[in-house]
């Protein structure tokens, strides 16, 4: 056999090597051929013999230079050469060179389309997926444990979930049953279980009480684990009463029994057979989808492959915002083109100007920022993995905060340690190195760390993780290791269950944060306009984002029944304009649209008084708009008086007083907040973590 196994593309023009050899072998993928379509094979590694090769195709050496680092091929490093080898041939091994290439098949659609993907999750820690481009991240560099995504002791699939910009996502999927067929492609469901507050309320139901009694009682339950009787008594129910007796029970009994079938958020089962052979199936409410009745453990159990298409807000934010770009100053950006680690961006981040920022900008997260102080992207990996319940609950979060700055020395428990932890400062932080921790200090073998990772992921099943607990601090005390170290690791492995991030995960999700936290500092106006129109998303209301832009210097403009269009819109000051609404002076300029969320005209009313306005900055770049005719040319302008003036619409003649009545200030506001409210417009969150 061939030293290297190669997975190619069916057109591999996009990914070959300037500096490869000339005998880079144009291979195609197995494909099995029903009626007039053809389909790749999941299971086909081992069909046809061009699989074997001593070529690697691999697109992220386009940007090396020949003999860069190393002598391999193109300049590759040999150890990036050596983890290409170890998992090609693992892949062919386990026969799953089809699942990848029709995940790269899926993520070439997105590109020639411009839809924004990225993959995400375990696949980050595969070269394989970095070299096919379904990932962004490098996880050689990265020192990433590739056994996180695949393995021979794993019982399952490998998981490859691809994140596509939301307002987009749609296209892929027509894309997949029409590649497909509607034969061959379902989407998966999810169980809903009950759980103790639906547990409660449908037995209570049952039992005849009253909803306002069901809603009390609801919100004194915990949303998993059992029913704690002090929780009916804080409600007001008599603990001791047959009938609340009865409740506990019956709802008691219902905990974990599936309640009703839903659809996966992103969840698809492809096959080479007809779907309704393998699995019972039902029609979609939306026409022309199917709808697998199993959910994704059952697939995973039985090997069936199963991708994830998942939504992304962000990645709709930052596809706005190239938009807005190219189309008003002329500027192409992508997400590799982005200047990486600009120091301007990251003493923002700093200082915790992060509000619309992705996976950085909730209150728990504005808090860490100014402490951890992140000045590169692998702070950036950390900041978005230690405001997690993992590292909370095992105590790792301040030890780590210490040993950064200088206030406590770096020591491991043990040597053996030190490899594992050294990156972190002797603090476990990511599920790959508790996975690490348990095999190189208890001596787990392959399958128990797999079996281990399994258990984390099953936390909703309580007792589950607490089996590895002896097992862990016998071994680790055997070896040397304090007890009070393994217990906390014991207990941070318990809250990684709940909630914690692996290594790779937080990386994929760093590189969106640190695009938007770019975007935010560099191109404000941009960003701010692109985030209002890809809402609902994120932590903060539209009344917020535009607290924050104005706060930034960004002119507001109100609703124009001329100008404004569908989404909100970016204009540059016109001289000409017949409304002399605002000075050509003033820079900044966004505005609101008349479709837009209730929110941001009752904003406008509330915040800003009729001839008046924030100040704005001292010096800010010109915006043009999306307006009916051409839109002005781009200028630098500095500001010419200290605050701009901004005139809103006078308040409709109906909203004023009866004479003889005391005049309300603000009368129009007050009616715009019982709009909004009625409309159901949310109120600013402050934090959802």
């Amino acid at each position: 056999m061939p030293s290297r196994t190669t997975l190619a593309p069916r057109n591999p023009t996009p990914l070959e090597n300037k500096n490869a050899p000339p005998n880079v072998a144009n291979l195609n993928p197995p494909v099995r051929t029903h009626g007039s379509e053809a389909t790749i094979d999941p299971h086909a590694g081992n069909v046809t013999e061009p699989w074997k090769s001593d070529a690697v195709v691999a697109p992220s050496c386009d940007d090396q230079p020949a003999g860069s680092s190393g002598t391999g091929a193109g300049g590759i490093p040999p150890e990036v050469l050596a983890q290409i080898d170890k998992e090609l041939a693992l892949i062919e091994e386990l026969d799953y060179p089809g699942y990848f290439l029709t995940m790269y098949d899926i993520v070439e659609f997105c590109r020639k389309r411009g839809i924004l993907c990225q993959g995400r999750g375990s696949a980050a820690n595969s070269v394989v997926c970095y070299c096919l481009g379904i990932t962004a991240i490098d996880p050689v560099r990265m020192n990433l444990l590739f056994e996180r995504f695949l393995s021979r002791e794993r019982r399952e699939p490998p998981d490859i979930d691809l994140d596509i910009q939301n307002d987009r996502r749609e296209e892929v999927i027509e894309y997949v049953y029409r590649k497909y067929g509607r034969e061959r492609a379902a989407m998966v469901a999810t169980v809903i279980r009950y759980r103790p507050r639906s547990a409660v309320r449908d037995v209570g139901k049952a039992l005849g009480m009253s909803a306002v009694e069901l809603d009390r009682l609801a919100r004194m339950l915990p949303h998993y684990g059992e029913i704690p009787v002090e929780a009916l008594a804080r409600a007001g129910c008599d603990p001791a009463s047959p009938r609340t007796m009865h409740l506990h029970r019956l709802a008691s009994e219902l905990l974990r029994f599936p309640r009703h079938l839903s659809i996966h958020p992103g969840g698809f089962l492809l096959g080479h057979e007809p779907v309704c052979d393998l699995v019972p199936i039902e029609n979609a409410t939306k026409e022309g989808r199917t709808v697998i009745q199993w959910d994704k453990d059952d697939l995973e159990d039985l090997g069936l492959f199963k991708v994830d298409l998942l939504g992304l807000g962000a990645l709709a934010q930052l596809d706005r915002a190239f938009r807005l770009l190219a189309e008003h100053r002329g500027i192409h950006l992508t997400m590799a083109t982005i200047p990486a680690g600009d120091e301007a961006t990251y003493e923002m981040i700093r200082r915790a100007d992060t509000v619309g920022v992705f996976q950085i900008e909730s209150r728990a997260q504005m808090a860490m920022l100014p402490r951890l102080a992140p000045r590169n992207f692998y702070d950036l990996v950390i900041e978005i993995s230690i405001v997690r319940p993992g590292p909370i609950t095992g105590g790792m979060v301040h030890p780590y905060l210490r040993r950064r700055r200088g206030e406590e020395p770096v020591v491991y428990p043990h040597p053996s340690l030190e490899p594992v932890l050294a990156k972190t400062l002797g603090v476990p932080l990511f599920q790959e190195q508790v996975m690490r921790l348990a095999v190189v200090a208890a001596d787990y073998t392959p399958g128990e760390a797999d079996q281990l990772r399994r258990d984390m992921a099953a936390w909703r099943l309580h007792g589950r993780i607490d089996r590895h607990r002896r097992l862990l601090l016998t071994r680790m005390q055997a070896k040397g290791i304090p007890r009070e170290f393994a217990e906390r690791v014991f207990e941070q492995i318990r809250g990684f269950g709940e909630y914690g991030f692996p290594e790779s995960h937080a990386a994929s999700f760093a590189l969106i944060a640190y695009a938007t936290a770019w975007l935010k500092r560099h191109w404000p106006a941009e960003f701010t306009c692109a985030l209002l129109n890809a809402q609902p998303m994120g932590f903060y209301s539209p009344a917020t984002i535009i607290d924050d832009a104005k706060r930034h210097g960004i002119e507001m403009r109100p609703i124009d029944v001329t100008r404004s269009r569908w989404d909100c819109t970016l204009e540059a000051g016109n001289e000409n304009e017949e409304s002399a609404a605002f000075s050509p002076s003033f820079s900044r300029h966004a505005r609101f649209s008349p479709a837009g969320p209730t929110s941001l005209r009752a904003y406008s009313e509330q915040s800003v008084s009729p001839g008046t306005a924030p100040e704005l900055a001292a010096e800010a770049p010109a915006v043009a708009g999306m307006q009916k005719r051409s839109p002005a040319p781009l200028r630098e302008a500095r500001l010419a008086v200290p605050a701009q003036e901004v005139r809103f619409p006078p308040a409709p003649a109906q909203a004023q007083p009866p004479p003889g009545r005391p005049v309300q200030p603000n009368t129009h506001v007050a009616r715009a907040r019982r709009a909004t409210s009625s409309s159901g417009t949310p109120e600013p969150v402050e934090d959802r973590q």
